[in-house]
């Protein structure tokens, strides 16, 4: 097999299925302002930046770290690591991370600028969450925290601090439509550490599969797959506004044959397709959701 030239080597490790982990909220987030009257374009384009560079920064940052770690061996079933497969050296990622997350804070000041010192406390605590999931003394992840830091940052913090910075202000809405996304991504983070965890467990990562077990880890991954479906129905119904919103439902084929894999499949090579195809649900709700709230 011929090996990666080095652009390939880079778009491995910034691994783009996770990409709209970072875009969908923002999508979310800038959709609600747009609908508030309150769009603002350049504001939008450096959240979308903003959100891209973290994500990847992040990435970059848990290659390295799970190698130097133990958590990613020879061993793993999941897609390729470029540091445990030797296509970068960990001086090289370790680098490229400081590199992007510097590119980001650029980016966010922009956003500070335009948002003050709210958007400031939350481009810190996000760049530091994506540093501290796996790296540091004590990284969250491999205390089971991160299903709660990724529900946060990818859901509220994101749709939310999207709203903010354009509207000037936050409303409720924001806030639950950023806890539906942020589900989905929670969704993405379970079958990962489905996946990952005989691996997991040896090199000492308590995620919530491992403490818990993978008949826990299904049933997290079912609620964070439905919960989305649900919460908007029952608004729609309640309020008798944003009746569209119920054409979320349109995820719902695309969902159904990635929680079959889930619910059935247990070697854990067999549950990567599953990583890329929650991702597709996660951007299609989100670009559904977007629409129809402005119907």
């Amino acid at each position: 097999m011929a090996q990666p030239n080095r652009v390939q080597v880079w778009l491995l490790a910034a691994r783009p299925k996770t990409l709209p982990a970072a875009l969908a909220p923002v999508l979310v987030g800038t959709a609600m302002a747009y609908e508030a009257g309150a769009l603002h374009w350049p504001s939008a384009l450096a959240c979308f930046a903003f959100a891209l560079l973290a994500q990847i920064g992040t990435n970059l940052c848990n290659d390295y770290s799970d190698f130097k770690k133990g958590a990613d061996t020879e061993t793993r079933q999941g897609p390729v690591r470029v540091t445990q497969a030797g296509l970068l050296s960990p001086e090289t990622v370790l680098r490229g991370t400081v590199v992007v997350f510097t590119l980001a804070i650029l980016v966010g000041l922009l956003l500070v600028w335009r948002g003050g010192w709210p958007l400031l406390v939350l481009g810190v605590a996000a760049i530091a969450a994506g540093i501290l999931y796996t790296a540091g003394p004590i990284p969250y992840g491999y205390l089971g925290l991160g299903d709660l830091f990724v529900l946060i940052f990818f859901g509220p913090v994101a749709v939310g601090g999207t709203y903010y910075v354009q509207a000037q202000t936050i409303a409720p809405e924001p806030i639950v439509a950023g806890l539906l996304a942020g589900l989905l991504s929670v969704a993405i983070l379970v079958v990962n550490n489905l996946r990952d965890m005989k691996g997991d467990k040896e090199a000492g990562k308590r995620t919530l599969a491992v403490r818990f077990g993978a008949p826990f880890a299904r049933v997290e991954y079912v609620l964070c797959m439905i919960i989305p479906l649900v919460v908007p129905t029952v608004y729609a119904l309640v309020t008798g506004t944003h009746r569209w919103i119920l054409l979320v439902w349109l995820a719902g084929p695309l969902a159904m044959p990635v929680l079959k894999t889930v619910l059935t499949r247990s070697d854990g090579a067999a549950l990567n397709p599953a990583l890329g195809q929650t991702a597709k649900v996660l951007l299609l709700y989100s670009i559904v959701f977007s629409i129809a709230w402005n119907l």
